[in-house]
């Protein structure tokens, strides 16, 4: 069966200790490293030796080059803030074991959000294609919206991924500007200008969609 973990870091000292436990039930865990200038990389020796140091180069290029890494047929793409169910390691198991006939496995994910489960508003079930085999697979699209993309058949699994998203609001602030500046670069590239009337339509339809609809 074979599989390698890959999980990419920065500064995730917070997070990458009970990550790398929860994987530990894997057969390699490979870890690529910005160079983190907290106790990441020393935490992440303690569970494996297979860590790797490279300079940032967005989440495709680092996912890539994790997936490189691995020795074993089958990947297992989880990050720092993410854990594997026990009933999801359990059906991963089982389901490599018996059948192992798709190339790749989408699963649901669900994200605790400010002391609960949100269950609703789009953000549940969120699949997300994060088991596949090795030969099959790879990362592919833009660099804040990568997604694992296979060649052949998928299959869906029913227990859940788990994501810790944000520790509060500041966290989440802090987590999106970044973000939200590098989209408008990605925008700007491809020549997509925002406009008034974007800003009068899009927000109230996205609300009936994730507040009504979802």
């Amino acid at each position: 069966m074979g599989i390698t973990a890959c999980v990419i870091t920065f500064n995730e000292e917070d997070n990458i200790k009970d990550c790398l436990e929860n994987v530990a039930w894997t057969d390699e865990i490979v870890v690529v490293d910005s160079f983190s200038t907290d106790k990441t990389v020393q935490i992440c020796r303690s569970y494996t030796d297979k860590v790797f140091h490279r300079a940032w180069s967005g989440f495709l290029g680092q996912k890539n080059f994790a997936l490189h890494q691995a020795t074993h047929n089958w990947i297992l793409s989880i990050d720092a803030d993410e854990r594997v169910s026990p009933s999801l390691r359990d059906e991963i198991i089982d389901e490599l074991k018996s059948h192992g006939d798709a190339n790749g496995y989408y699963i649901p994910r669900r994200t605790y959000y400010l002391g609960r489960w949100i269950n609703h508003g789009g953000w549940y079930p969120n699949y997300q294609l994060r088991l596949f085999r090795k030969s099959k697979g790879k990362s592919t699209g833009e660099q804040l919206h990568e997604k694992v993309t296979v060649a052949g058949n998928t299959k869906t699994l029913r227990s859940d991924l788990l994501h810790f998203a944000y520790r509060n609001l500041s966290d989440q602030l802090k987590t999106i500007d970044p973000f939200s500046q590098a989209s408008t670069e990605i925008m700007r590239r491809k020549g997509i200008k925002a406009t008034p009337f974007h800003l009068m339509v899009r927000p109230p339809i996205k609300f009936l969609e994730t507040s009504i609809y979802k």
